[in-house]
Formats: C-alpha cells, structure tokens, sequence
C-alpha cells in the first residue's frame, strides 16, 4: 500500500542533529585570571563570622557635603548626559585643584573625566598596548595592569621590589630594563598592594630617563593623598617639563571615600585627550551625572575631611605594622601610604594555600601574594581599610593559628 506521505505530497521532517558550540571568546580574553580577591571573597561570602582585611575600598564615611551634592543633583533633575569629556564645572574643578596643588598650570582640555580610575587606565592601556610594545610594571602591581597590556597584543616586562628596601622601586633597576622595545613604564605610588610612596628623587629620575628616550609614563595616583610620612606627594605633574609623555590617573574613590560613585579622570597633553575623548565615547560615553556634581563639591568644599581621614588611616597602619610584627613567619616593614601592607612568609610557603587554609580555619579573610605579581607567591596583602578594633580581633585569630605552623 502506497506511503500516506507520499501520496499526500508530503515528506518526512528532515532529522537534524546540532552540535554544541561554546562561546566564541576573543583570544586576549585568555590573557584574564581569575582574580585572587574574588576567590577568596567568594568563598568569604559563603561563610559566617569573617573578619575582612582583604578588600581595598574605604570603610569611612562619604563626607556629607559631598552625599548632600549629589542628592541635589538628582533632585534637580540632573540625571542626562553630560558632555563627553565631563561635566564642565568639574572639568574646572580638576583644573584648579591640580594647578594649584602641584605648580602646573592647566587647561580644561588637559582632562577626561571617567568611570572611575579603572576606565581610565583602560583607555590609556587599550589604546597603545600592541604586538611588540613592552610595558614596564613593577612586581608587584595592581592585578588590573599586566591582563590589560597582554590582553592587547602588548608584552609585561616586571622590575621587582623588595621588602627589604620597603618595597622601595629602584630606578636605576627601572632604567636598566628599558630597551629598544619599551614602549611605557606603569607607575603606583603609593602603590597597591605594598603602600610604598616613591620619593620625588625616584620619580624625577624615571620621567626624566623616559622623557629623554621617548618612553610614555602612565601614573597611577589613586592613593595621592593618603600619605602618611611624607610633606610632598611626588605626582608626575610636578616632576615632569610637559605632559606629551605622561597620563596622570586618578579619581575620587580612596581620598573622598567614593568608590561606588565611579568618577575618575585622566590628565595628559591636549593631543593625547583629544584621543582619548574619541575611545571614551565609544566605551562609557559619558560618566554619572549626579557622582561629577558630588566631584564638584569634593574639589570646592572643606578639605579638613582628607586630613580626618589620614590620619585614621595612618593609626590604622601603625597598628597593622605592630601586629605583623608580633605575628610568627610574617616578616613586615613600614609602608607610607594607601592602606595595604604586604608581608613576606618564608620563602618556600605558598601563600595562596596559605590564606585559603587561614580562611577556613580562622574566618580571617587576606589576598595572597600570586594575584598581584610573577615572584610574590609567599606573601599576603593585608588591607587596612577596616577600624583598629576589627583588626585586633583579626589578629587574635592570626596569631596562634600562625604559632602552630609547621614551615
């Protein structure tokens, strides 16, 4: 008897069987790890009764000044768009502060503002790391550097520091890795995850090496403020002769305790912002509204809230210093600034095992020293970014759990 299908005109469906694809990731998405602090806060999240000196983001209070502006903002209805290179008030804002902080006289045009310091390091990394340009980055760094440059095609070359030296970056060390393919030299100071501050004699001899070769300088100078031993910050706005060579990065996060609000800010020659204005509306566009008025007030306000805040944070640190110093197979220093401290195990102890098993077992929450370098895998960040009394209380868990080490 003939096939109903086919004497309908119809044909049997046609069986497919489709195969499983992954994502297509770009390559350079190869080029990110997974960061040490997620980790460890992951598994932190999971537990009860943990005691965070992992995270370096303030504790302290936005000053109300600053909160009260940004309400006003958005009760006035400020929630558009701005121009792309920033909110004009806070461009002038910036531009003030910065000519009369360090002596340099500045134009609007010499700014961008951004979504927070991190945007800004992206754009200056993203559009100049390339296939054969080498990037000189201290070990250790902040993990956001050498992913980005890799991530680009460019190649990580690290110049260690040493406890030592306080972490002290050497720059003659610095001057001896540049070579043909050096293309710019990342500077931190103070520096995350050491707290060193670099003096002017450091930093006046690497712009001037760099600026001599034609070598660019991106600075990292989100803790500019947080200064604890020092009368003078030394920005490469003041030691440099002119910006062609220099992206200055900051922004509002650590000095003004406005992390959530993601304003940074990039200051570098016209030609150089006039680029990246370019690049930047085609990644955030614009930054917060409302968070560039509360920028305003932090520039134009009392100052007094930085100084109330140094000096917290610089009890803080001689507390921290005191009990890593008391602490067995910890060996400490003295660090200037910002609100980390990074001391070494014994060689041979791998840290990250390390702060893992002190996690279970204590509830006491650090990074270990493989996020942020090549050769600082026996060491462990330690943020102070927590009151005195929370870090005691760490630390009377630390302690005796550390006694009963076997190394």
């Amino acid at each position: 008897m003939p096939d109903a299908a086919k004497t309908s005109g119809q044909t049997e469906p046609r069986k497919v069987k489709y195969r499983k694809t992954k994502a297509r990731w770009h390559p350079a998405m190869q080029a990110i790890p997974v960061p040490g602090i997620r980790r460890m806060v992951n598994l932190a999240a999971t537990m009860k009764d943990v005691i965070h000196l992992s995270i370096g983001q303030p504790d302290l209070p936005t000053p109300k000044h600053i909160i009260d502006a940004y309400i006003d903002a958005l009760n006035a209805g400020q929630t558009g768009y701005t121009m792309d290179a920033g909110l004009p008030e806070l461009l002038v804002a910036l531009r003030d502060y910065y000519s009369k902080r360090y002596d340099r006289k500045l134009t609007r045009d010499n700014i961008l503002v951004t979504s927070g310091a991190t945007e800004a390091m992206y754009l200056a990394i993203a559009a100049t790391s390339a296939p054969g340009r080498q990037f000189i980055v201290t070990d250790p760094s902040f993990l956001l550097y050498a992913p980005l440059i890799r991530m680009n095609g460019g190649e990580v070359k690290y110049v260690p520091t040493r406890i030592e030296d306080n972490h002290q970056l050497d720059p003659d060390e610095v001057i001896k890795a540049m070579g043909a393919r050096t293309f710019a030299v990342i500077l931190n100071s103070p520096n995350n995850p050491t707290g060193a501050v670099y003096p002017r004699s450091t930093i006046e001899t690497i712009v001037e090496e760099c600026a001599y070769r034609g070598i660019q300088i991106y600075s990292d100078e989100v803790y500019d403020h947080l200064i604890f031993d020092e009368d003078e910050y030394a920005s490469v706005l003041r030691c440099s002769v002119d910006l062609d060579n220099i992206m200055c990065i900051s922004s509002f996060s650590k000095t003004f305790s406005m992390a959530g609000l993601r304003i940074g800010w990039i200051i570098s020659s016209q030609a150089t912002i006039k680029s990246l204005r370019r690049f930047h509306m085609f990644t955030t566009s614009v930054a917060n509204t409302p968070s560039q008025y509360a920028g305003v007030a932090a520039l134009t306000g009392d100052q007094q809230c930085i100084t109330d805040m140094v000096n917290i944070y610089r009890e803080r640190r001689d507390k921290i210093v005191e009990l890593i110093n008391r602490t067995p197979h910890l060996a400490g220093y003295h660090p200037g600034g910002a609100f980390f401290s990074f001391p070494n195990l014994p060689m041979h102890v791998d840290g990250s095992d390390l702060a893992l098993r002190m996690l279970k077992e204590t509830g006491v929450c650090v990074v270990p020293g493989d996020a942020f370098g090549e050769h600082t895998a026996n060491a462990l960040r330690f943020s102070f970014s927590a009151p005195c009394e929370t870090i005691e209380d760490a630390f009377d868990r630390i302690i005796p759990w550390m006694a009963k080490q076997q190394f």
